[in-house]
């Protein structure tokens, strides 16, 4: 092989204030960071044959910051790194050059990992297992950068829909599941940004009027190797090793510009588009995981190291590291990233994976840390939606209801109360009044608005809807971890059966369950999150860890979604219709005068001894506001809710001069309502049903 380090080129200063490698009409400016390296080569690659063709040292070094200006190179040009310093894993440092490193602000990558030893900074011995340095060359089976050209795309006026929070509902999906077996999205696209970008996908979703789409984790991320040897992939992407790249497998024909051509169908539609994003970990795992980039860039300042052993990880997350987001350069990077995706993408906001860990220092959690108070007071992130997964294996870990204000937050205690009330669980009646009315025992507090609380009954992790009601336990065998996998604590039910059935009578009451779930979330107060499918039942098989699944069973099936998924699809576009044209029901605040009073069966009002009584499985909820005076606004609603296995009677009070109508039932295959009785005559709710009541002018 020639000598790659006896190079020619000019080499020029270049600028150390912005980091990655741009371009800038001229030539290109690298920049990257490291605190502990004592040298750092800028390598190029030939674009055809992908061979590394040249070796350049980076001449300065400013403020931790490597860099240089290389004249004439420019847009495609594949490069990557190689960091020289001490191999000394006791002390936390993990250089090695012979490991070819990823540009952490790398906007796009040529290759996937094809996962080899070399990639390991050490070899496996009995004896000192990751204490070995190991020499073997990386960059063969190494994703490179590709140095592009931030001003290669026409946004054409694209304007942000910026969704007021009150009116804003989510929808869950995975690019690649939700396009994959689309009929009327061409083969060539289905599982691109360019296949959800397709006119059918667009006017579907539009058509729900949900306003804010929430992709699956689409930055970089590789297929981890003990899951491609057991013929699996990394389906979800939570294991992201490249913070401002697409994934590859989701670029179709319009390559980097397939995103924005996306995100622009989206926002012309009316509709938000909102990251998962993962900037908790990175997929280098623990000690003894791969070297594709930051462990080989600066290991211990990217990430949090052991107190007394910095040869080991702080594995708050779970999956072998932890981002070291106190250090100003590390979360520098995090927020660069955001930013990036906000303004030269146009992302409408962003979902953070295991969030809590964001808001880590030395000393724990704390929402006034130091990523908190920079999102907070950034001009770009602060106006973005930001909602946090509150939790994190950690000590102090669950944080439901602690992030600051401006921020929202997923509330898995709505997802349990409201599991647990209609598999018809005890004790959980004042649980639940909190949850459907926003959760202000969590929320109300620093001005925090009934939003903060982003309800959802399912995920992408755990069951869908469909096999809440359909099974019992999980079934993840597909996954090849003996069904060890996923979580056990799903409180769900198969009403007798356990998954598919023909008996018409459990069908029935599955579909029954279907509707009160989906009317309880969407006639909650707080933000409304739906996993997609769950609109017309979209099963797994009763797989609750489809992580690894790219396959049917988390691809929606689209031809398969029959007349009651029809129904059920009519039914949850006519619940979000009713949520959007009527204020009573999504408050913006704690405080909007709205009286909110709740009373049993007989007509009385809730007492202690009624709260107090585990056995109660029935209650209504009424909700009045004597400022909604518009044309067609509700005022004045009742909400029955009966878990209970058998009809309840329920006697609606009195108002002069109006009388209650049923707009809404679930236990009707369609959700219509019925004519009530009027005058003192109960009202009867059907088994395991809800029933909506309106006062109207009589």
């Amino acid at each position: 092989m020639p000598d790659l380090t006896n190079s020619s080129r000019t080499v020029e200063t270049g600028d150390h204030t912005v980091l990655g490698a741009t371009w800038t009409g001229e030539g290109t400016n690298f920049a990257i960071f490291s605190a502990h390296a004592e040298r750092v080569e800028l390598c190029l690659f030939d674009e055809k044959s992908g061979e590394e063709v040249e070796r350049i040292t980076l001449p300065e070094y400013t403020n931790e910051i490597w860099h240089g200006f290389l004249p004439g190179v420019g847009p495609g040009t594949l490069y990557g790194y190689r960091v020289h310093g001490p191999y000394d894993p006791e002390n936390g440092h993990r250089f090695n050059p012979n490991k070819l490193l990823l540009d952490p602000y790398a906007r796009a990558l040529h290759g996937e990992v094809e996962w080899s030893p070399a990639h390991f900074g050490y070899i496996l011995n009995d004896e000192e297992k990751d204490l070995s340095f190991n020499a073997d060359d990386s960059a063969k089976g190494t994703p490179k950068g590709i140095v592009v050209d931030p001003n290669a795309y026409d946004w054409k006026g694209d304007e942000k829909p910026r969704i007021p929070w009150a009116k804003t509902i989510f929808y869950e999906t995975h690019l690649r599941g939700f396009t994959k077996r689309h009929p009327a999205v061409a083969e060539n696209l289905r599982g691109t940004f360019d296949g959800m970008a397709d006119k059918a996908i667009v006017d579907y979703i539009k058509s729900l009027g949900v306003t804010s789409v929430e992709l699956l984790p689409i930055h970089a991320f590789p297929d981890d190797e003990h899951l491609m040897s057991k013929g699996l992939t990394n389906f979800w992407g939570y294991n992201t090793m490249a913070f401002f790249a697409p994934e590859q497998r989701y670029l179709g024909p319009g390559g980097l510009n397939g995103f924005r051509d996306m995100v622009r169908t989206f926002h012309d539609a009316g509709i938000e588009v909102i990251l998962d994003v993962v900037y908790n970990h990175t997929a280098e795992g623990n000690e003894l995981g791969p070297t594709l980039s930051f462990k080989g860039i600066d290991n211990f300042s990217y990430y949090r190291t052991m107190p007394e052993e910095p040869r080991y990880y702080i594995n708050d997350t779970g999956t072998g590291n932890t981002v070291n987001t106190s250090h100003p350069r590390v979360l520098q990077m995090v927020l660069d990233s955001l930013r990036y995706w906000a303004t030269d993408m146009h992302v409408d906001g962003f979902r953070f994976d295991l969030g809590t860990i964001l808001g880590r220092e030395p000393h724990g959690f704390d929402q006034r840390g130091g990523f908190f108070d920079a999102v907070g007071q950034d001009p770009v992130l602060s106006k973005v939606k930001l909602v946090g997964e509150p939790w994190d294996i950690g000590p102090g870990g669950y944080q439901v209801g602690g992030f600051p204000p401006g921020w929202a937050e997923w509330n898995d205690k709505y997802r349990d109360t409201v599991r647990d009330y209609w598999k018809g669980t005890e004790g959980v009646m004042q649980d639940l009044a909190a949850r459907v009315t926003g959760s202000g025992d969590v929320y109300d507090i620093r001005g925090r608005r009934p939003w903060a609380g982003v309800n959802f009954i399912t995920a992408h992790d755990g069951f869908t809807l469909n096999d809440t009601v359909s099974y019992n336990e999980k079934h993840n065998e597909a996954n090849g971890e003996d069904n060890k996998d996923g979580h056990s604590d799903n409180r769900s039910f198969n009403y007798g059966a356990e998954g598919l059935t023909d008996d018409e009578g459990i069908i029935a009451v599955r579909e029954r369950q279907k509707r009160n779930f989906l009317a309880t979330l969407l006639l909650s107060h707080g933000t409304p999150m739906i996993l997609a499918g769950d609109e017309f039942g979209r099963s797994q098989g009763g797989n609750n860890n489809g992580y690894c699944q790219d396959s049917d069973i988390s691809w929606v099936d689209w031809e398969g979604i029959g007349d009651s998924g029809n129904a059920l699809m009519a039914f949850t576009r006519r619940l979000i219709e009713i949520r959007q044209s009527q204020p009573i029901l999504r408050r913006e605040s704690f405080r909007d005068g709205m009286a909110v009073n709740w009373f049993n069966p007989g007509g009385g009002e809730q007492t202690p001894e009624h709260w107090e009584d585990a056995g109660v499985k029935s209650i209504a909820l009424r909700l009045s506001r004597d400022d909604l005076t518009g044309e067609g606004e509700w005022n004045d609603v009742i909400v029955a809710f009966n878990a209970f296995d058998g009809p309840v009677p329920f006697k609606l009070p009195e108002r002069e001069g109006h009388v209650w109508k049923a707009v809404i039932d679930t236990n009707a295959p369609d959700g219509e309502g019925f004519e009530t009785p009027g005058g003192e005559e109960a009202v009867e709710v059907a088994a395991r049903s809800l029933v909506v009541f309106v006062a109207y002018s009589a």
